[in-house]
């Protein structure tokens, strides 16, 4: 199916679902059960099919859901609403006006207002040149998600890779970049909002985070308290937690998921969800495992609940 029937197909699907009875929920979370200290798949069937999902992040009020989902080879944002106390089945948005092309969409992150979406972003026309990632920015307006546009200089650039954003309460953003200056091949970055969609120059948020290693998919609370990276710092994989103390980022503290990781499976996509109770995650296999995004068979979320990572604080 081309990217072109597939929203058209989505569009008759929207109409039919308005005499059809909505995804129940008799709470924030799409009606799931939540999970225990083991982690749990995230809403099979709803946000977890036979397709490629990854990251799923809810607005600060628990009003409207996003993951992204792999379609015909474009990495797709889809989004489900809570309306009347039953939540949407999950559409998709469309971020790029060539529908056709196959393109990305991945990693959203919402301001606290929800009306601004930044996402990690490769246009069609970009992503057949091989084109490095950008950050992009979405707007909502009455009701109904824009076209993106990407982010301008000092965020975005011509030459290096710029991902993963996370928009924190006062607007500004953390994203990972390759480009120079770094402690090495990509670090995370700091850029203060100064308003009307401007931001001041990146901030490399130091050595204690960043290291030689290549620093990436990362989460920021909104009030920057603690963030959430890829474990780089012990010999485990899966996650590390960093708290900020005077005004500055400790070493990551690596934490244990619950269950031991699967050998060959890719984590990453750390969230906390917006009352900090439960931490979402994603996984993806690849066959053969070194084949990266281009070998990928299976991506899944899974979320557990966070008491025992903010213990790590008190020890």
């Amino acid at each position: 199916m081309n990217r072109r029937c597939y929203f058209l197909s989505i569009i008759g699907l929207a109409l039919a679902l308005q005499s059809c009875k909505p995804i129940n929920s008799n709470n924030s979370y799409v009606g799931q059960k939540p999970p225990g200290s083991i982690p749990k798949l995230f809403a099979p069937s709803i946000v977890n099919t036979d397709d490629i999902e990854i990251n799923t992040v809810f607005n600060s009020s628990f009003t409207e859901l996003f993951f992204t989902r792999i379609i015909d080879g474009s990495f797709v944002i889809h989004h489900s609403e809570l309306i009347d106390g039953n939540w949407t089945a999950p559409q998709p948005i469309q971020m790029h006006s060539d529908q056709d092309g196959n393109s990305v969409a991945i990693d959203p992150s919402i301001t606290q207002d929800g009306n601004t979406m930044y996402f990690l972003g490769i246009n069609p026309e970009d992503r057949s040149n091989n084109s490095k990632p950008d950050i992009y920015r979405s707007q909502k307006i009455e009701g109904k998600w824009q076209l993106a546009s990407k982010v301008e200089q000092p965020i975005s650039t011509d030459k290096y890779a710029e991902s993963y954003p996370v928009v924190v309460a006062d607007g500004s953003i953390y994203f990972t970049s390759d480009r120079p200056g770094g402690f090495g091949k990509r670090d995370i970055y700091r850029a203060q909002y100064l308003g009307e969609g401007k931001f001041d120059t990146p901030v490399n948020i130091g050595s204690e985070v960043n290291s030689e290693k290549n620093e990436r998919s990362t989460y920021v609370s909104p009030d920057e308290s603690y963030l959430i990276t890829a474990n780089t710092y012990t010999d485990e994989k899966g996650f590390a937690i960093s708290f900020k103390e005077n005004n500055k980022w400790q070493t990551p503290i690596y934490f244990d998921l619950g269950e031991p990781l699967i050998k060959d499976w890719i984590y990453f996509c750390p969230y906390m969800s917006p009352d900090d109770k439960y931490f979402f995650f994603s996984r993806r296999y690849s066959d053969p495992p070194e084949s990266g995004w281009k070998g990928a068979t299976k991506g899944e979320v899974y979320w557990v609940n966070a008491s025992e990572i903010f213990n790590l604080k008190r020890e």
